[in-house]
């Protein structure tokens, strides 16, 4: 009792570490969504690319709310004609009206001028402006000019690179940049594609410290919170995991305690989790699943027993044979005038022996885990009439007809030529065999969608029906007797070979009208192959 205590705590403490391995991997996920606030404030940083907005095509074809996506917050722009006049904003706070003067003092874009004004007091209550502007000459240096300006802002001392004696207000606003105090002005002039020429204003607005600060209060606690609920939920878990998950793992270790011991159980609905149940489902799966690959194993050794009787069989009778022969005409039992005849007969069955070797390693060669076809685009129609050309005199010496059907139109197709040929070899060879004189072969092919129907048939003897379900097993012939030609392995590799290339081979079950038997070849056509 306490050795099964301990293997269920120890069952347990494993789940539990998987768990806290899971809440860590929820920290991890909690410190990436972190970062990716973090990174969504940073965006607020962010400057508009100003120099793709103005590469833009739409701003020289007009179409300047198209322009509103290059944009970041805080920034905006407004377009003005040559006259000065307002043409369009996505911002507020634009004059209408700017005059050329105006549009001067703001500095192009890009350009790296740049004008500090300092307020001066000059005493009963007269204001002075001392204005340095700072420009970027040759070479790279900076070149550097000053002013002084009263309080009607003209020039008392000094002057700037524009030569004015004198200023507006608002011309000051613009010279200095006070026009916009929270933000940055610049100038951008183009030619519109109408040949007019228009001038556009970049306005970008600085965020305060206090905004900064506010956003960064109004997301500041997600974080903070998210760490006690992740171990909040851990321990809801492990407390669950302690409720439901004990019972249903019990009836798991006692069904596989079971089939350890050899008896076949099954779990059932073991219930508690979806996940445990399903565990529960796939172990009577598993459960069924070996009984069948017991089953089959049993089968199989049977199958081989057999094999290995077949082969012991096959190679017996011919052997016997040569070895009694062989005796008779050492004993000198053999009359001089029977000595060919004896010596023919182990020719025969000498001949036998070495087909029947060469069968099985055939057979054995298709049937190993590195049997690997080379294989090549054939037009089949074209292999086919090659294969019956070669096999033409043997199919009239032995006293058949061959009514072939095979169309012009090419039939491509990945083809081992030299292991199909064998395969459809040994389906004429048992055909020749089998059959009797006047006996008409049929072959003809046929297009199927994306495969190669390819029919072969005769008008002759028949397949017994007590074959017909293990016809392309090894060692299966017409005859239930092991004394008949052949070694029953020809349609076990033509069936291999077949399979190998993609495609199958069966025994029709409705011959066509005037065939006695007929097999259906199927081989993927090479388009459907993605070739």
């Amino acid at each position: 009792m306490s050795e099964h205590k301990k293997a269920s705590g120890g069952l347990f403490g494993l789940l539990a570490r998987q768990y806290l391995l899971f809440t860590l991997t929820l920290l991890l996920i909690g410190a990436a969504l972190f970062s990716l606030w973090d990174w969504y404030t940073a965006r607020l940083y962010q400057a508009t690319d100003w120099g793709a907005l103005l590469a833009d095509e739409a701003l020289a074809e007009g179409r300047y709310d198209a322009l509103r996506r290059a944009l970041a917050p805080g920034s905006d722009f407004a377009v003005y004609d040559g006259a000065g006049a307002l043409l369009w904003a996505c911002g507020e706070g634009f004059d209408e009206a700017l005059t050329s003067r105006e549009l001067a003092f703001i500095p192009l874009w890009g350009e790296g001028s740049q004008i500090d004004a300092y307020e001066l007091s000059a005493g009963a209550g007269e204001a002075r402006y001392l204005l340095v502007a700072h420009t970027a000459g040759p070479a790279g240096r900076e070149e550097t000019s000053t002013a002084v300006l009263d309080e009607q802002y003209r020039v008392l001392l000094g002057g700037l690179a524009d030569g004015s004696q004198a200023y507006t207000a608002r011309e000051y606003q613009y010279l200095t940049g006070g026009r916009f105090p929270d933000g940055y002005l610049a100038r951008w002039p183009f030619t519109g594609r109408d040949g007019q020429s228009r001038t556009l204003l970049a306005r970008e607005m600085f965020m305060s410290e206090s905004q900064y600060q506010q956003v960064w209060r109004q997301g500041s606690w997600i974080p903070l919170l998210f760490v006690p609920a992740c171990l909040v939920a851990a321990g809801l878990f492990i407390r669950r995991l302690r409720q439901r998950i004990a019972r249903p793992l019990a009836a798991l270790g006692d069904a596989v305690e079971g089939q350890a011991a050899g008896r076949d159980v099954r779990v059932g609905d073991c219930g508690g989790p979806r996940e445990i149940r399903r565990i529960g489902e796939s172990f009577d799966r598993f459960a069924a699943l070996l009984a069948q690959s017991e089953a089959e194993r049993r089968r199989l050794d049977e199958g081989r027993q057999k094999l290995i009787a077949d082969i012991s069989h096959d190679i017996k009778t011919p052997v016997t044979v040569i070895s009694g022969t062989v005796d008779a005409l050492c004993d000198g039992k053999v009359p001089p005038e029977d000595t060919e005849r004896s010596l023919r007969l182990i020719q025969r069955k000498a001949a036998d022996l070495a087909q029947l070797t060469e069968a099985f390693h055939e057979y054995s060669k298709t049937e190993h885990p590195r049997f690997e076809l080379v294989l090549r685009r054939v037009d089949l129609c074209e292999f086919l009439r090659a294969w019956l050309a070669q096999r033409y005199d043997e199919i009239d010496l032995a006293g058949f007809s061959l009514e072939p059907d095979i169309p012009e139109t090419p039939l491509p197709c990945q083809l081992d030529e030299l292991q199909l040929r064998r395969a459809l070899d040994n389906l004429l060879s048992n055909a020749l065999r089998h059959n009797r004189l006047g006996t008409v072969l049929f072959v003809s092919l046929s297009a199927r969608g994306d495969e190669a129907l390819l029919r072969v048939g005769d008008n002759g003897e028949g397949i017994p029906p007590r074959v017909r379900s293990t016809l392309f097993e090894p060692f299966v012939r017409g005859s239930d007797a092991r004394t008949g030609a052949g070694s029953g392995l020809g349609l076990a590799i033509t069936r291999r070979i077949l399979e190998k290339h993609g495609g199958s081979i069966e025994l029709a079950a409705e011959p066509a009208p005037g065939r006695s038997t007929e097999f259906l070849i199927r081989l993927p056509l090479e388009s459907a192959a993605g070739g």
